[in-house]
């Protein structure tokens, strides 16, 4: 059974997936009560839920906001990504059916032309997510797909901000799902692996641009 909390924390959760609240922004539980027409105790539950799952911090005496992280954690985030992304990947080719990678090439086209129409909201459908799943390692799935995943997801959408680098994104994950289909491992985890690479590189200057404009303002 759904209960006030569970639909509070998946909504806030989606309003920073979709960069309503931005990594360092504050989480006021009295603005969330206004917007969604609930007392503050539901609220105060679901902001605990998302400190909780890593995504929200709270210092003493301090206000909730969301994470944000330095720019070394960002390298550390995805570096690990790298690895344990491209073996997954690896592993895909192996163990994808054909029926599953048909599948994902339809989901794949659905989820860009619905990105389009929305104009930038993050489609349901998530490709690394899904190749993440495929890969069959239960470890992997737990390190990437847990409570970490909400903060994974966080920082590629900003990595991912950018129009060009969206398209970018775009043409790569294509380029994975046709060295899946070829059942060429070693190409797939190479080809995630430099597609993570990319993205880091473009979220390293994309923060530095808003540090930047924080610094001029």
């Amino acid at each position: 059974m759904t209960t006030l909390s569970d639909t509070l924390f998946a909504n806030t959760l989606n309003a920073i997936y979709a960069g309503e609240f931005a990594p360092g922004d504050e989480v006021n539980e009295a603005v969330l009560a206004g917007r969604f027409g609930v007392s503050r105790g539901p609220v105060r539950e679901a902001v605990r839920r998302l400190q909780g799952i890593g995504l929200v911090t709270r210092e003493p005496y301090m206000r909730a906001t969301v994470v944000r992280l330095t720019a070394a954690q960002v390298r550390e985030l995805f570096e690990m990504r790298e690895a344990l992304e491209g073996m997954a990947c690896r592993l895909a080719a192996q163990r994808m059916s054909d029926a599953d990678l048909d599948r994902f090439a339809v989901d794949l086209d659905a989820a860009r032309a619905k990105r389009l129409a929305a104009r930038g909201r993050a489609p349901d459908f998530d490709f690394h997510e899904r190749v993440i799943r495929a890969s069959g390692n239960a470890r992997i799935t737990n390190a990437l797909c847990g409570d970490l995943y909400h903060l994974l997801r966080v920082y590629r959408r900003r990595s991912g901000a950018v129009r060009e680098r969206s398209d970018e994104a775009h043409a790569e994950h294509w380029q994975i799902l046709r060295a899946l289909r070829a059942r060429d491992g070693e190409l797939a985890e190479s080809l995630m692996r430099a597609h993570i690479t990319r993205a880091a590189v473009k979220l390293t200057e994309r923060l530095r641009e808003l540090d930047a404009a924080v610094v001029v303002a």
